[in-house]
């Protein structure tokens, strides 16, 4: 079904007609809205706005606000995205996905896509505190992330058969699209970021790019799940009142197939601080295994997860080079985020000394 321009064709019509589709409103009921932007660009691949909501007539409880979600209007990261069905992975997997998990995501009410436009309709979380990558996760952060993505990967753990549209971190269009990016982006990656990225980490750039297959081919060994992909601060709101979530996660274009401990390293190499990592490293790499077995994943341990997540370490190297070096970073905000996820990457490198793994 075609979806109008977005935000503007997001109209009290359009809306209305919209929910009454979907069984949230009945009929006699119609909407006013007014819209406001959330943000200033720095989702990057898609656009958020606010809209506010009165009704005439039964509105079955529905909220007075949501957050609505749409192609982003750069060019350059719209082609990105599409290139790697970004906004077809999301709407999927709210519409197939989100209920079989109790990691926690915003409620969705609209998840359409025609051609290169979407739209999410979902629960507004403003109450929530946005995590802030440029700071980086505290220790308490750090513990409710790895706690909510045990949840997440043990709903998912060894049954990538039953979501085949989903792609794997190897032999997949993700797979083949990153391995053409990391090599356009590194180079442009080690130039923007010169400040962030040691020069023994600038040189290793061609290794890195000749051992990506490889480095795909280890991180979908078994046992795979369904990693978020994408699993960073600036993607988590927390918590603030009795009533909250602990946490929740937003932004879910990039699910991929892989090995549980590729999103633990995302988040811990990029987005926790460095120092927190460092001190807690290993606590809370065994804080993950034991979140897993509590959830029913008995084949996984310690011993092994802790080597693994070093790897991880090392592909995640693929990650930063293609964000930090394909998409616009023009934005100050985005720039930010991204000095402070490449820099900790770096240490997360070296004080692992996982360059010894090529």
């Amino acid at each position: 079904m075609t979806l109008p321009f977005m935000p503007d064709g997001i109209t009290a019509d359009w809306l209305t007609s919209k929910l009454k589709a979907a069984g949230w409103l009945p009929e006699g009921a119609v909407v006013a809205i007014s819209r406001e932007q959330v943000g200033d660009g720095t989702g990057m691949m898609s656009n958020l706005s606010r809209l506010f909501v009165t009704y005439e007539g039964d509105s079955k409880h529905l909220p007075d606000t949501f957050v609505v979600k749409y192609p982003s209007d750069n060019p350059t990261n719209r082609e990105i995205a599409m290139s790697f069905h970004l906004y077809e992975r999301e709407v999927r997997y709210f519409a197939e996905l989100d209920t079989l998990t109790t990691a926690y995501a915003p409620r969705t009410y609209l998840s359409e896509l025609s051609g290169d436009n979407f739209i999410i309709l979902m629960e507004d979380l403003s109450a929530y505190q946005v995590g802030d990558q440029a700071v980086g996760a505290d220790l308490r952060q750090t513990e409710r992330a790895i706690d909510e993505l045990a949840k997440l990967h043990a709903t998912f753990w060894g049954i990538q058969d039953d979501i085949k549209w989903v792609p794997g971190i190897a032999d997949s269009y993700h797979a083949d699209n990153m391995a053409t990016l990391i090599g356009v982006g590194w180079p442009v990656m080690c130039d923007l970021f010169e400040a962030f990225v040691p020069a023994d980490i600038a040189r290793r750039g061609q290794e890195i790019i000749a051992a990506i297959r490889s480095l795909q081919a280890s991180m979908m060994r078994a046992p795979v799940t369904l990693l978020h992909g994408d699993f960073r601060m600036e993607n988590l709101l927390f918590g603030t009142r009795p009533d909250h979530h602990p946490i929740a996660i937003i932004d879910w274009q990039g699910p991929i197939i892989g090995r549980g401990i590729v999103d633990v390293a995302l988040f811990l190499g990029q987005s926790t601080r460095t120092e927190v990592r460092r001190e807690h490293e290993r606590l809370l790499i065994e804080r993950y295994v034991e979140g897993l077995r509590s959830a029913g994943v008995r084949d996984y341990a310690a011993d092994r997860a802790w080597p693994e997540y070093q790897a991880a370490i090392l592909y995640n190297w693929v990650y930063t080079g293609v964000v930090a070096g394909t998409l616009d970073v023009h934005n100050e905000k985005a720039f930010t985020w991204m000095s402070q996820m490449v820099a900790r990457q770096a240490a997360a490198t070296l004080d692992l000394d996982v360059f010894r793994l090529l």
